[in-house]
């Protein structure tokens, strides 16, 4: 019995040495989601309104721009995959690459190629256990991206896009892999609703999808009209890599923020459990201890009774 009690009781430091870590892990993921979401948030207006005046260039200039140029018959399309370097976060990264996967099914069925990107150590770590192959990967900076990742992964596949296979002489001039061309490009990562809520998300990146005028728009959906000076060629080769990064350093700000949500909410559950089994082996102990009291006593009365009738023999 004594050697149970001594058990419960490692069990009980052992939890509460363990509880300390989780509850440590969720303050500081609390303290910084707070940064992140302010980040996310500040990031929005001008992620929106870039993209709603690309759309009014790329509508209305009557330019045909390699990134908004849709292919007649798409052969191979890229895919960003963004998930975090770390675990500890619930079923965060689960999330995406459970998406990515439907989102490559879907693609393969369409009788496309499927190129994989990858950001975060989980994502890396998911394809190569699997042996599948990916083109590139971009690690260490999950929850806390700064706009210089998004402008490397930008560029990258911007390249990918740019670059023609049927036309590989062309590429090689503009300095373009032919090999890693792409017809259009996705990115799958975690949409940041609440702290908790956070979905899985699928966007077409490129090409740039190009608002008819078939139909009269709401108010609320009117693109602005400019001039272009000095050509509006010019303003798109300026501006569609700026709509590129700027759309990608949004979804990493969703990630972030929605990664760090999430392991705050894995963290404080893992707190709550730990605590209901310091309480369980502490009742456990207690019960062991009771027992192994009443024992005493009864064995202590047990020889009493024992003396006392040995006595009145004599």
């Amino acid at each position: 019995m004594a050697a149970s009690v001594r058990e419960m009781r490692a069990k009980i430091r052992s939890t509460q040495a363990t509880k300390k870590i989780t509850r440590a892990m969720e303050l500081i993921a609390a303290s910084r989601i707070i940064k992140a979401q302010q980040q996310a948030a500040a990031a929005t207006p001008y992620a929106r309104e870039l993209t709603r005046a690309v759309s009014a260039v790329a509508t209305f200039s009557g330019v045909d721009h390699p990134l908004t140029t849709e292919k007649e018959n798409p052969k191979k399309a890229a895919v960003l995959v963004i998930t975090s370097d770390r675990g500890l976060a619930g079923s965060y990264s689960s999330g995406v690459l459970k998406e990515a996967e439907r989102l490559g099914e879907k693609l393969r069925a369409d009788g496309k190629e499927v190129d994989l990107y990858l950001s975060g150590r989980k994502g890396v770590a998911y394809f190569s256990f699997r042996q599948r192959d990916f083109v590139e990967s971009w690690t260490g900076y999950s929850d806390r991206p700064e706009y210089v990742h998004a402008r490397e992964i930008g560029d990258t596949l911007t390249a990918a896009f740019r670059a023609d296979d049927e036309d590989p002489e062309a590429s090689e001039e503009a300095g373009l892999d032919p090999s890693r061309a792409v017809d259009e490009l996705h990115i799958v990562f975690t949409r940041f609703r609440s702290m908790l809520t956070q979905e899985p998300d699928v966007i077409r990146l490129l090409p740039l999808e190009v608002v008819e005028g078939t139909e009269e728009p709401d108010e609320s959906e009117l693109l602005p009209l400019y001039e272009f000076e000095p050509s509006s060629e010019e303003v798109l080769d300026a501006l569609l890599p700026k709509y590129v990064n700027s759309r990608i350093y949004f979804c990493l700000l969703q990630a972030a923020a929605s990664e760090l949500a999430a392991r705050q909410k894995a963290m404080k559950s893992a707190t709550d459990n730990a605590q209901d089994l310091i309480e369980k082996y502490t009742r456990i102990a207690n019960q062991a201890r009771q027992a192994g009291i009443t024992q005493e006593i009864s064995e202590i009365v047990g020889g009493v009774e024992a003396l006392s009738s040995s006595a009145g023999n004599e």
